[in-house]
């Protein structure tokens, strides 16, 4: 109990508490969706009480800016697993695979073949989601739906760690009806893992077989 009470001044592991609380009560389910704090543009000030309090998953954006905060914690603290959400360049995939546990966003055969390569030369298997556009928009990273079995074979066949697929969802619409398209792809390709659902729709991507949700906003509050 004094353990619990030491945190309740932190607003950010308030806010985690509840997400799950709130998760647990409106599916009425024990185990919930890992959630991945997202952490970008924020301190290790911000973040570290809900290190302290045992959160082991969080999101960052970009390759140097994670290096920056995130290289002597995760020295110090092993257990803490780092998923690397935003778009990853080919320069960068060296730096990105030592440090990362998990990268989200693979979308193009030249980056899964970088990422194959570097892992064989660091020694290192790294965890992707396979990146879906799965509202098929133009300004949007992401494979195309009807091309997301042939990549995924083609990642299968450089050995890569593909745990499931990822979305995002098009703006100011309905969430459920892409979440359960990509569940339904999901299933199709055997795969067990699913990246879907943010701070405006994590329930609805948790009804829909989410195993990652990635909220930042909710947690953190608004980015400056």
């Amino acid at each position: 109990m004094i353990f619990f009470w030491k945190f309740m001044k932190h607003k950010s592991v308030l806010n985690l508490i509840n997400i799950e609380q709130t998760i647990q009560n409106k599916l009425n389910i024990k185990k919930i969706p890992t959630i991945i704090a997202v952490s970008k543009t924020f301190s290790m000030e911000k973040i570290n009480p809900l290190i302290e309090f045992g959160h082991k998953h969080f999101g960052e954006n970009k390759v140097q800016e994670a290096l920056d905060k995130w290289s002597i914690m995760k020295e110090k603290k092993s257990d803490i697993n780092l998923h690397l959400i935003g778009k990853l360049q080919t320069n960068k995939v060296k730096k990105a695979i030592n440090l990362f546990d998990y990268i989200h966003s693979v979308d193009t055969e030249k980056l899964a073949k970088k990422i194959a390569e570097e892992s064989k030369n660091l020694k290192k298997e790294i965890k992707i989601f396979i990146q879906v556009n799965i509202g098929d928009e133009d300004q949007k990273s992401g494979i195309k739906k009807e091309n997301v079995r042939d990549f995924y074979n083609f990642c299968k066949n450089l050995e890569l760690d593909i745990k499931g697929l990822m979305c995002i969802p098009p703006v100011d619409s309905d969430p459920n009806k892409y979440f359960e398209e990509i569940n339904l792809l999901n299933k199709e390709l055997g795969l067990s893992e699913l990246s879907i659902g943010m701070s405006s729709d994590y329930i609805m991507a948790s009804q829909n077989s989410a195993t990652f949700l990635r909220i930042g906003s909710s947690i953190f509050g608004d980015r400056n």
